[in-house]
């Protein structure tokens, strides 16, 4: 049987939620259930509305109660999480296909919606955020595929983060049904309808047997570079990751460069890091969480995005154990308020001496009413910290670190506090044979033959970049990055 299509995307152009519902409803193929927990049932509503809903339809439920919600889908210490949302999704589906599967499994391609939200409430002041997925199949008999969104509601009323959140489910939906060839045409459709400032998509997870060759730290990186949301996160067997999750109420140590590879002295940095933090009185002994961190400025200094040269600096991340952050925050202030969004422990920013001495540049507080006196009271708000590690750029040079470097006199009385108060310290338990390393020397030697790149690098890096010809190695030139 074919379905009767409205009039689809077309040169850029959204369908608005009506249409996107109404058509869902007149395709004969998809039949499912729709399992929303918290913030009302919005996205089945639009369904309901439009006309039609019989044929899409199979049951509606709202599973409120946290007992009634337990006896459904089995105990979950926190309702509002990725294992609630899977446990829901995967329960609808296999209940879907057992019970209707023998009597119209031909002609149908079943579907189990779910979202579980924790809204703005009548007592609550918590973060407002949800999760929601769909597991699909694209055609009749066909096996599941399924993705899975993390969403964070900025709406201050109730009604429109519920309207939002409605939104944004017809949009998965629809993308999931009409777009699943087109992953990344699927990602910007999922705003169709609703802005950057009332919802943000911060985790996207692509599975299955659609997805099988979609690499999600990609999908990653596209949902920073779309605008969904200013940062995203991936571990280092790339697997997504969930910034609330892995940040909350833990002590943060971000590290920011190119990674174009990761040298010894990356990881020097963050050991330095690592030990000063712990040695402090305030630790409590608390380990911090380690990030690696690229920005979009980063990512796009030499135009448009190279695919593979950031699969290349994700490997060569990941052969080293860290996640990494993909942000566009190019101001340290805006990263330290981000990070302080989901955690009010101690996050420490990582940089080198030339970092620091950009970071005194005025010009780049000309936005600000406050200047460089207001950014700075936003990147120490929350008692952050920058650990600094010394620069020698020659054999013959002289060392450069906190205490020695120039900046322009009228900030001197500044710096100083920042040094006094705490705010700024100099990593002095550094390695000092890795001071002489820097990564354009190490993807100069790489491409030129030079062997003596390998004792600049930790040897996972080493082994991974000669393995799959990255960053221009001469034994695998052109070899596919996954």
């Amino acid at each position: 049987m074919t379905s009767t299509r409205l009039p689809s995307r077309r040169d850029g152009e959204a369908i608005d939620s009506q249409r996107k519902a109404l058509e869902i409803n007149i395709d004969p193929r998809r039949y499912g259930t729709f399992a929303e927990i918290g913030a009302g049932q919005e996205v089945v509503r639009w369904f309901f509305r439009v006309g039609g809903a019989s044929g899409t339809i199979a049951k509606s439920i709202s599973a409120y109660d946290m007992s009634v919600s337990d006896a459904i889908y089995g105990h979950c210490d926190r309702y509002v999480s990725r294992p609630r949302l899977e446990a829901m999704l995967k329960y609808e589906q296999k209940l879907n296909i057992d019970r209707l599967n023998e009597a119209r499994g031909d002609t149908t391609a079943f579907f189990a919606f779910a979202n579980t939200v924790a809204a703005k409430g009548f007592k609550s002041t918590s973060q407002c955020h949800g999760w929601m997925g769909v597991k699909f199949q694209a055609h009749p008999r066909d096996q599941d595929s399924q993705i899975i969104l993390h969403v964070r509601l900025l709406d201050r009323e109730a009604a429109q983060q519920q309207e939002a959140l409605g939104i944004v489910g017809v949009n998965l939906l629809y993308g999931a049904f009409f777009y699943h060839y087109d992953p990344e045409l699927l990602l910007r459709s999922l705003m169709d309808g609703v802005s950057a400032a009332r919802i943000e998509i911060d985790m996207v997870e692509f599975s299955g047997i659609e997805f099988r060759h979609v690499d999600n730290r990609i999908m990653s990186l596209r949902l920073v570079e779309l605008g969904l949301s200013p940062a995203a996160m991936f571990g280092p067997k790339g697997e997504v990751l969930q910034p609330s999750e892995v940040l909350h109420k833990k002590p943060v140590l971000v590290e920011r460069g190119s990674f174009r590879p990761v040298t010894h002295v990356n990881l020097d940095m963050m050991r330095c890091a690592r030990e000063h933090f712990m040695a402090s009185p305030d630790s409590a002994g608390e380990e911090p969480v380690e990030l690696m961190e690229i920005t979009m400025r980063n990512l796009k200094a030499a135009g448009d995005i190279d695919l593979r040269d950031f699969l290349a600096r994700a490997d060569v991340i990941g052969a080293c154990g860290m996640p990494v952050i993909i942000s566009d925050y190019f101001e340290f202030y805006r990263l330290a308020g981000y990070l302080s969004e989901f955690t009010r422990k101690r996050v420490g920013l990582l940089m080198g001496i030339p970092t620091l001495i950009d970071l005194f540049d005025v010009t780049y507080y000309a936005d600000l009413d406050g200047g460089i006196l207001e950014s700075f009271g936003r990147l120490f708000k929350n008692d952050h910290r920058l650990y600094v590690y010394p620069l020698k750029r020659d054999a013959d040079s002289q060392l450069v670190n906190v205490s020695n470097v120039e900046l322009t006199p009228d900030l001197s009385c500044l710096y100083r506090y920042l040094i006094e108060s705490g705010a700024i310290i100099q990593l002095d338990n550094y390695n000092p044979d890795y001071l002489s390393i820097f990564s354009r020397d190490v993807l100069e030697k790489i491409k030129k033959s030079d062997d003596s790149w390998r004792q600049m690098v930790p040897e996972p890096v080493a082994a991974l970049i000669s393995k799959r010809g990255l960053f221009g190695h001469p034994s695998k030139r052109g070899a596919e990055v996954s």
